[in-house]
């Protein structure tokens, strides 16, 4: 079976900076993670192709990813980098990353909208007029947002109706407490837009880092496949960040299990599908 990985990093803190990793609990992951340490674990795994995604808001580092993806040996199959979407000059910006080195490994763009003091940035006309210029350049956008901001979410897609979108992490629920709501109402509101799919990723550090279960997981993952449906949801490692709480082997072995109940078919989809039509993967 083909399997595709939708969302995962590398880095090298020792190469730029990385503001985010200088938290103290993210002290076992502040470290190289490089494309060697990467193909170890997707050939232990089947993973055949993935989609590596930025994690700073620089456009230098996805120069950066674009370069690696472009000497992976068809493994990294997409980047998803960064731009100023608040930009005038946002078009020209995509423009010179597709004609950069790699550049045809461009399949969306991300901005650590969960970082952003104003639940309502999504939805600014300024950020609006940004989203659309990705649109035009068909390209795909990652919401990186939080639960309280998936109202926002959800307004700014309606006004993007020729974008793809792309919700990462299932906008991180709180499996660590165990609710549901309001996350599950915002989440289906979103998912009632066709035009948007969801990672079925993230979940392991959202919930308990030592103690985690898969029937922990499982209802934020039901609640994924009902809103979004099989044939709108992908599965990624979000690695390195899920080795603060399983390793990359052990992500795809609960991903198997949340979704061995789907028919053949839904399995595919989300396990591989999904992500080569989400991110138009060649």
């Amino acid at each position: 079976m083909s399997i595709v990985d939708a969302h995962h990093h590398l880095w090298d803190p020792v190469d730029r900076s990385y503001p985010w990793l200088d938290a103290e609990a993210l002290a076992p992951i502040r470290k190289r993670y490089g494309l060697a340490e990467l193909r170890a674990h997707t050939e232990r795994a089947g993973v055949t192709r993935t989609v590596l995604v930025q994690t700073v808001p620089d456009v230098d580092e996805t120069w950066q990813l674009l370069a690696i993806a472009a000497a992976s040996d068809g493994l990294v199959a997409g980047v998803v980098g960064w731009v100023d979407l608040t930009d005038p000059g946002v078009a020209g910006a995509l423009e010179r990353l597709r004609a950069a080195p790699g550049g045809q490994r461009l399949v969306g763009i991300r901005h650590q909208v969960q970082d952003e003091p104003d639940p309502r940035w999504l939805a600014r006309p300024d950020v609006v007029r940004g989203l659309r210029a990705v649109a035009a350049a068909d390209l795909a956008f990652d919401l990186l947002v939080l639960p309280h901001q998936l109202e926002a979410a959800t307004t700014a897609v309606a006004q993007v109706r020729k974008g793809r979108f792309v919700l990462d992490h299932a906008a991180k629920p709180p499996v660590r407490s165990g609710a549901v709501e309001p996350w599950a109402t915002r989440l289906r509101r979103l998912a009632a837009h066709p035009h948007v799919a969801c990672k079925l990723s993230g979940l392991v550090t959202e919930a308990d880092w030592r103690g985690w279960h898969v029937g922990q997981l499982r209802p934020y993952a039901l609640q994924v496949l009902a809103a979004f449906g099989p044939a709108r949801v992908m599965a990624g490692s979000d690695w390195p960040v899920c080795e603060l709480a399983a390793t990359y082997e052990q992500v795809w072995d609960a991903t198997a299990q949340l979704v061995a109940e789907l028919s053949a078919g839904e399995r595919d989809d989300v396990l591989a599908g999904v992500a080569a039509r989400s991110y138009r993967l060649a």
